[in-house]
């Protein structure tokens, strides 16, 4: 049995955001075959839930990977059975933070079935993450208070200033080191989640959770996001469109990038 790990955007799903017939008829075999498929993405919950839904893959032995790996969801049994949240003295650290810099910062209201964004503000930064991202907004300027609950990450937005999300990240740093993670899942978001979280560390555990030998794991990506994950599994696939920086701790490098199948024409290379 062999497992593949892969990140949505920019890896599984083309440039019009869909898994193509070509990738979809890879994963159909793949499953068909007995073996296990986990999306991996930095998106919540329900919006992994809904490219799974949107794609048809209905199958059994699919889990979803949501929020950098903080939230790990088996479909066939139907419940969250790996969750690590964020403290709430965190989120108002972080917030106060990127306020003094008036730079975009947002968490959210991690459930199984009512997952929501949580904004400070009904800004531009939210209304371009919400054309990708379908959930409901819920608009709080101090967003602890409307969590019930440790959320499972945040991220910071800038559409237009890349400097300024480095900014934050390097003022967070020291403050950071060991608490949480800060990585960029594109060049507007910096994904912030606990420090024990990330998709590598999700890997790991539903390797062990399934008992599949890391050895028969594949793990696909192209941002830094996907780093841990490409260096956990037994096989790391860096996408021809992805960054330097994620091809140099990749094991091979996809022919073909994410508009072009890819994924689809590596792994039936690599199972060959």
């Amino acid at each position: 049995m062999k497992i593949l790990f892969t990140d949505l955007d920019d890896t599984l799903l083309n440039n019009q955001s869909q898994v193509s017939p070509e990738n979809k008829a890879f994963l159909d075999e793949f499953l068909a075959d007995g073996n296990r498929l986990v999306l991996s993405s930095g998106r919540p919950l329900l919006s992994v839930m809904e490219v799974k839904e949107l794609a048809g893959l209905t199958q059994p032995g699919i889990f979803l990977s949501a929020s950098n790996g903080a939230r790990v969801y088996d479909c066939d049994r139907k419940r969250t059975i790996r969750k690590i949240g964020l403290p709430l003295s965190c989120v108002s650290y972080m917030q106060e933070q990127a306020k003094e810099l008036s730079l975009h910062i947002q968490t959210y209201r991690d459930s199984d079935v009512d997952d929501a964004i949580i904004s400070p503000a009904d800004d531009e930064e939210i209304r371009y993450y919400r054309r990708k991202i379908h959930l409901p907004m819920i608009v709080s300027e101090n967003l602890c208070d409307s969590l019930t609950e440790e959320p499972c990450k945040m991220l910071a937005i800038s559409l237009h200033n890349y400097e300024k999300l480095e900014t934050f990240r390097k003022k967070i740093a020291d403050w950071a080191e060991g608490r949480i993670r800060t990585i960029y899942s594109s060049q507007i978001y910096l994904e912030l989640y606990d420090w024990n979280a990330g998709k590598g560390s999700s890997l790991l555990f539903l390797c062990d959770y399934l008992g599949i030998p890391v050895s028969d794991s594949f793990a696909a990506g192209d941002a830094e996001n996907d780093i841990s994950m490409l260096e956990a599994a037994g096989c790391g696939i860096a996408m021809k469109n992805a960054t330097d920086k994620v091809k140099a701790h990749a094991d091979v490098v996809t022919d073909l990038d994410n508009d072009q199948n890819g994924l689809a024409d590596m792994m039936r290379k690599l199972l060959r």
